[in-house]
Formats: C-alpha cells, sequence, structure tokens
C-alpha cells in the first residue's frame, strides 16, 4: 500500500473518530421514554464472534473487558473438543451465552433435518444452557409449509425445555421480507422474532416509511435484536458513526426503542447482539480489501450508545 493511502486511510479514521464521540451522547438521550422500568426488566449485551481472528479465549476475554455480558455464537457441531473450548472460556469469563442455529441444505427435508439436530444438541448440551437460540430458519424459495415445519419444530422445543427460540428476519431466509413475516406472524401466533431490520431496509429498498403498520406490528414479536444499521443499497452501513447515516441510524433507533420500550412495561428480559460484520459485510478499499473502518471498534460504540440509551 503507497504511503499516499495509508495516510489518507489513518487520516480519515482519526478524523471520523474524532468528530463523531460527541453524537453518542446526543443519540443515546434523544426521543427515548422516561418510564421507568418494572420488576424483571433486564438488558443484556451480546457480542459476536464473527471476524473475530483470535481463540475462543481471547474473544471471550475480550468481550468481557469491553463490558458484555455474553456473547452469539453457532453452535460448533459434532466436535467435543470445540464445544469444550467454547464453554471453558465462557465460564472462565462468567458470560452468558446464546447460540445461533440453521441449516444449508437446498434440499427442504435435509435442511429440517440438520437443522432440527443442531437445535437439539444446543437444548440438551450439558455444559450451561443458553439465554437464547437464535435460528436462520429455511430458505426464502422453500414453500410456507416447508418453512413452517421449522416454526412448528422451534415452538415445540420452547415448551418442554424453557429455552426461547426466534427466527431471524434476515436475507436468504424465511422472513427475508416484511409483507412475508407478516403472514407467517398472522398465522404462526407463538413466533417469536430475532429483530435484524437492516435486511429489510435492504430487500425493500429503503427505511420502510411505506409499511409503517406492517413493520409497528411484527415489532411486538420482537424478543431480540441484532443492531446492525442497514441502508437502501445494503445491509449494514459502512460506519453508523458517519454523519451521513445520520437519519438512517435514527430510523433503526426509533424501531429498537419500541421494543425495548414494550419489554421494559412488561418487565421482560431484552437481549441485544451487536453484530456489525466483517468484510464482506464491511465495505472494503479495492485490491486490497482494507476495511474501510473498524468492525470490532464500531460494535463497541454500538453496545455502548443502546447501553446509555436504555439502561434505567
Amino acid at each position: 500500500m503507497s504511503q499516499t493511502r495509508r495516510n489518507f486511510i489513518k487520516n480519515s479514521a482519526g478524523l471520523t473518530a474524532a468528530a463523531l464521540l460527541s453524537p453518542l451522547e446526543e443519540f443515546a438521550a434523544s426521543g427515548i421514554s422516561k418510564n421507568p422500568a418494572k420488576e424483571g426488566f433486564e438488558l443484556l449485551f451480546m457480542q459476536t464472534d464473527w471476524g473475530f481472528g483470535g481463540s475462543r479465549e481471547d474473544f471471550c476475554a475480550a468481550a468481557k473487558k469491553e463490558g458484555y455480558q455474553g456473547i452469539e455464537v453457532w453452535w460448533p457441531g459434532d466436535n467435543a473438543e470445540a464445544q469444550k473450548e467454547l464453554f471453558d472460556a465462557v465460564k472462565k469469563h462468567n458470560l452468558k451465552i446464546g447460540f445461533l442455529c440453521g441449516g444449508h441444505q437446498a434440499v427442504a427435508t435435509d435442511h429440517l433435518e440438520l437443522f432440527k439436530k443442531n437445535l437439539d444438541a444446543i437444548c440438551a448440551n450439558p455444559y450451561q444452557k443458553p439465554v437464547y437460540v437464535n435460528c436462520h430458519s429455511g430458505k426464502d424459495y422453500f414453500t410456507y409449509e416447508q418453512n413452517k415445519r421449522f416454526i412448528d419444530y422451534t415452538t415445540e422445543k420452547t415448551k418442554t425445555t424453557g429455552i426461547p427460540v426466534y427466527h431471524e428476519t434476515h436475507r436468504g431466509r424465511m422472513l427475508f421480507a416484511t409483507t412475508v413475516t407478516r403472514d407467517f406472524a398472522e398465522r404462526n401466533p407463538e413466533l417469536r422474532l430475532t429483530l435484524d431490520i437492516s435486511h429489510w431496509c435492504n430487500v425493500h429498498e429503503g427505511l420502510l416509511s411505506d409499511q409503517k403498520e406492517t413493520v409497528d406490528f411484527l415489532l411486538t414479536r420482537v424478543d431480540h435484536i441484532h443492531s446492525r444499521i442497514g441502508h437502501a443499497q445494503g445491509p449494514q452501513v459502512n460506519d453508523p458513526r458517519a454523519p451521513e447515516w445520520e437519519h438512517v441510524v435514527k430510523a433503526h433507533l426509533a424501531w429498537w426503542d419500541k421494543v425495548v420500550e414494550r419489554k421494559k412495561q412488561n418487565g421482560e428480559r431484552m437481549t441485544i447482539l451487536t453484530e456489525f460484520g466483517p468484510g464482506d459485510y464491511m465495505p472494503a478499499l479495492p485490491y486490497t480489501r482494507q476495511p474501510v473502518a473498524d468492525q470490532w471498534a464500531i460494535n463497541v460504540y454500538m453496545m455502548n450508545l443502546l447501553r446509555k440509551r436504555y439502561q434505567s
């Protein structure tokens, strides 16, 4: 990389960090309810290992140091050594854990079989009961009945284990669009959601102002949030601290506010994962693939912003 490019990246990063520390307090304080939370309300921040290059021990130590109460990771499968490494690190650093569960097969029956196997293993693991399971459920091209089997299975699993199981609003998956999600929600009253609304912004090419009633209805089904900021042309802005994204950030905060306020008034647990991702979610410079921003720093920024905003 040329010295000129290095200086550009270094100077841009420095200017961004210096210029954008001040909006944290403004964003954190504006537009939120001052009503006290009912007894039972609990706010937990989870960190993703997506893009982290170190060991499980390194990741858990880093998450704990930043102030996270837990982590969200994919179930490590049948690898007993990987399971033990994960749970040893979680126990050592006194972290809670949420798991991602999904399948990848193109054939619906095979996909569901792997999904069930992973979910069964998560719920029966002898190490630690997860706070929740977040599902990458089905596929956008499966039929309604094929995708409904995922909801039926997870609904029964929650009833028999007491472990909350949520279905994520995610491109390429069952709940890839607002209209499809509303149909599933209306026909399956026990469906509970992980809200990653960044995907809907991308799918519908906008901030959903033309779908307010549908979005408000679906927000009542949300129990877990993935706090990525999306926009009309992508599921992740390059840096939520940049002033050009202020209106987009505020739109996401307004959606999340409604979910957190309901949880406060109901005296329920609220979990939030900070999930800005690495490349190719994170835009990068051509040829060098140098990320244009620091993924870890952005996730910590989001945690601190939302903690200031939502903690009573």
